[in-house]
């Protein structure tokens, strides 16, 4: 069963957004795919960070996140944020400090700052909830998904 599992995880689709976070001068960001809209009043946005990534200490001790939903045409962009080193992500790319002082990428689709409202363990990822408190939309273009990238993420480390 688990090889057919793995087989029928790594085929199911998402979008690919790059999750940052701020607390005090630490900042981070991460590739995300197992995100979701939960509520839309009021506003929730749910991302699922596994607890061993430098983002999770980060993300429980600011309580708060913003998620950048990426172009197809920034898919080169994801393979800064696979490192490990925080401060190399951020080089040479254009940012600002958004309202909840995470780091926003200039140029993406869109962006949601949130502030975590609900953190969650059910398994072996943490699920945080957060409630939107700023939204950017730079205009309409195709979103990018898994179906745009090679591989899916299935939960391994």
């Amino acid at each position: 069963m688990r090889e057919h599992l793995m087989n029928d995880m790594a085929h199911m689709t998402y979008g690919i957004y790059v999750l940052t976070t701020r607390f005090e001068e630490a900042i981070n960001g991460m590739i995300a795919s197992w995100v979701s809209q939960v509520s839309f009043d009021p506003p929730l946005i749910m991302a699922a960070v596994h607890p061993n990534r430098y983002s999770h200490e980060l993300l429980e001790k600011s309580g708060r996140f913003a998620l950048h939903i990426l172009a197809r045409e920034q898919k080169g962009l994801l393979g800064r944020f696979k490192g490990p080193d925080p401060v190399e992500k951020f080089k040479s790319i254009a940012w600002s400090d958004g309202v909840t002082g995470c780091p926003i990428l200039s140029d993406c689709i869109g962006c949601l700052e949130c502030r975590i409202v609900r953190h969650l363990a059910p398994g072996n990822h943490s699920l945080f909830i957060g409630e939107v408190v700023a939204a950017v939309f730079n205009g309409k273009r195709g979103p990018l998904t898994t179906l745009d990238y090679e591989g899916c993420y299935t939960g391994r480390v």
